[in-house]
C-alpha cells in the first residue's frame, strides 16, 4: 500500500464513521422524541431504554443508511481533494484514474465485508432484543386474526383451523388431513385444539376420524386426548420484523421450513436473504459512482456535490423499496428484486465512467 493509498483510505474511513455516527445519532434523538410518551407510560428507566433499545437500534440504522452514508463520505472526501486541487496533482504526476480508485475500493471492501458480517450475524441478534422491547412497550399487543388457516405439517399431512386465539393458544374447528397424491386418505376433525405448555403437546377435544379406502369410507369417534404435531404456538405468533431478527443460518432454516409447508409469505424472507448478499456489492458501486461524480473541481463548491450524493443515494433506496414491493406482489422473483438496484446503478456507474475526464 502506497503512502497516497493510506492517505485517501484514512480520510474515507474516518469520514464514513463520522457520517454514520452523526446521522444515526440525529435519527435516534428524533426517535426518542416520538416514543418518549410510551417510555413514560411504562415507567421505563434510562438505563433500560438505552441498553435494551438504543444500543441495538444504532447498528440497525447504521446498516439501513449505509448506502447514504458511504456515498456522502465518498463525495465529501473526493470533493474536498478536488477543491484543493489534490486530484489534479495526482493525475498530473502520472497516476491513472483507475489507480486513483484503488484506495476507495479498498475502503469500500472493508466496509462491505464488515456490513455483511453485521447483517448476517451481529445485527439480527441485536434486533432480537430491540424487537422484543418494541413489542412489549411500543407496539399494541398482538392478536392473531387470520381465518381459515392451512399449514402443511408433513409430507402428506395438512392441518386446518378456522381460527386461532394466540392469547389462550386455542384453535377452533381443527382438521388434520392425510393426502396421498390427489387422494384424501384420512381426515380427523375436532372442535378445539389447545396447547399444553407443561406437556409440550396439543390437547384435542373429542374427534371424528374419517378413513377412505377407494369407495369405502369408515367413521369412528375418539375421546379427547393429547397428541404431538409439527405445529407450535410460535407458528401463530407475531411476525413483526421477524426476518430482521434471524441470522443467516437461522434465516436459511426458516425459509426451508416455509417452503416445506407451502407458506405464501416465503418471498418476504427470500428478499431479506438475497438483499444481505447484494448490500456489500452495492457499497462498491456507490463508492465508485461517488468518486466519478466528485473528482472534478466544481465552482459551486463541495455543498452541491454532497447534495447530489444525497439525491443519488435516496434514488438507490427508492429502487430498493420498489423492487422489494414488486417481489412481494409476485411481479419479480426475490433474487432478481434484490439485485435490480445494484445492477441499474452498475450501468449508471459504467456510463458515468466513460464520460468523466481522466
Amino acid at each position: 500500500m502506497k503512502l497516497l493509498d493510506k492517505y485517501i483510505l484514512k480520510k474515507f474511513l474516518t469520514s464514513y464513521i463520522f457520517t454514520v455516527v452523526m446521522l444515526v445519532s440525529v435519527i435516534c434523538v428524533i426517535d426518542f422524541t416520538e416514543k418518549n410518551d410510551d417510555f413514560i407510560k411504562h415507567d421505563l428507566g434510562a438505563w433500560q431504554i438505552i441498553s435494551e433499545y438504543y444500543v441495538n437500534l444504532f447498528p440497525y440504522f447504521a446498516n439501513l443508511l449505509s448506502p447514504i452514508t458511504v456515498f456522502i463520505a465518498t463525495v465529501f472526501v473526493t470533493a474536498r481533494l478536488a477543491a484543493r486541487t489534490e486530484i489534479v496533482a495526482m493525475l498530473s504526476s502520472g497516476i491513472s484514474f483507475q489507480r486513483l480508485l484503488v484506495p476507495y475500493l479498498m475502503g469500500a471492501t472493508i466496509i462491505g465485508v464488515s456490513i455483511f458480517g453485521l447483517i448476517g450475524w451481529v445485527i439480527p441478534n441485536a434486533n432480537k432484543t430491540r424487537v422484543t422491547f418494541e413489542r412489549a412497550y411500543i407496539k399494541n399487543p398482538f392478536r392473531f386474526q387470520a381465518r381459515n388457516i392451512h399449514i402443511k405439517i408433513g409430507p402428506k399431512s395438512y392441518a386446518y383451523m378456522e381460527s386461532y386465539d394466540n392469547v389462550s393458544n386455542i384453535g377452533y374447528r381443527f382438521a388434520l388431513e392425510t393426502i396421498e397424491g390427489t387422494q384424501l386418505k384420512r381426515r380427523l376433525t375436532a372442535n378445539t385444539i389447545q396447547w399444553d405448555s407443561t406437556r409440550k403437546a396439543w390437547q384435542l377435544s373429542p374427534q371424528l376420524i374419517h378413513t377412505f379406502q377407494g369407495d369405502k369410507e369408515t367413521l369412528r369417534s375418539v375421546p379427547a386426548r393429547d397428541t404431538t404435531l409439527n405445529l407450535y404456538p410460535k407458528d401463530f405468533a407475531s411476525t413483526y420484523r421477524l426476518a430482521e431478527t434471524l441470522t443467516l443460518p437461522e434465516l436459511n432454516r426458516f425459509i426451508q421450513q416455509k417452503i416445506d409447508r407451502g407458506a405464501d409469505d416465503t418471498e418476504t424472507y427470500l428478499i431479506e436473504k438475497y438483499e444481505r448478499y447484494s448490500y456489500p456489492f452495492a457499497i462498491l458501486i456507490l463508492t465508485t459512482i461517488g468518486v466519478i461524480l466528485s473528482s472534478r473541481k466544481s465552482r459551486s463548491g463541495v455543498g452541491g456535490q454532497i447534495a447530489l450524493g444525497f439525491s443519488l443515494a435516496f434514488v438507490f433506496i427508492i429502487f430498493v423499496i420498489l423492487s422489494r414491493n414488486l417481489a412481494l406482489v409476485g411481479d419479480l422473483s426475490p433474487l432478481v428484486a434484490a439485485w435490480v438496484p445494484s445492477t441499474i446503478f452498475t450501468l449508471i456507474g459504467a456510463a458515468l465512467y466513460r464520460l468523466v475526464p481522466k
